[in-house]
């Protein structure tokens, strides 16, 4: 079989679409993650991050969503907890949406205090136990953190999959 090779922008339209996600996951020092809660849907818990930006890496784009999220101002080094992937949703999202979820490490209480939330984005942040997400989170969203948490904890990196967009 003969393949005739497109130049790159032909070949890119080819490929399947995806936009790219990246956050940091942190906990306080007792153990309880933090989340931020979505201003367009107030029923979503996020950690901190946000959609990359053309010419960021994945880890760029969890620094600066973070920063510009909670004020934060990240200076660890990249540990990879989880890639996320979601399958495309029709009109709902026409792409993959694929995630790199970061360790964020454990933030001290004077950094909890300094959280300043950017308005537009999130309208509060908490800090709960697993058993207290549970009651406040969907389903699907709870088990991501329960795995993104373990993960952290045995020091294992995580390949995900949904088609549920959280």
């Amino acid at each position: 079989m003969a393949t005739t090779w497109l130049p790159p922008a032909e070949f890119i339209e080819t490929l399947p679409r995806a936009t790219v996600y990246a956050c940091l996951y942190f906990t306080d020092t007792h153990g309880r993650p933090l989340q931020l809660r979505a201003t367009w849907q107030p029923e979503l818990w996020q950690w901190p991050g946000g959609n990359m930006d053309p010419g960021e890496t994945p880890w760029e784009t969890a620094v600066r969503e973070c920063r510009e999220e909670t004020g934060l101002v990240f200076e660890g080094r990249p540990r990879l907890l989880a890639t996320h992937f979601t399958s495309h949703r029709a009109e709902q999202w026409p792409a993959n949406h694929i995630g790199f979820i970061f360790d964020g490490g454990e933030l001290t209480d004077a950094q909890i205090a300094a959280v300043v939330l950017d308005p537009e984005e999130h309208t509060e942040y908490r800090l709960h136990t697993l058993a207290a997400w549970e009651r406040e989170m969907n389903p699907a969203s709870f088990r991501r953190l329960v795995e993104v948490d373990q993960a952290r904890r045995t020091g294992a990196t995580l390949y995900l999959e949904s088609d549920d967009g959280h």
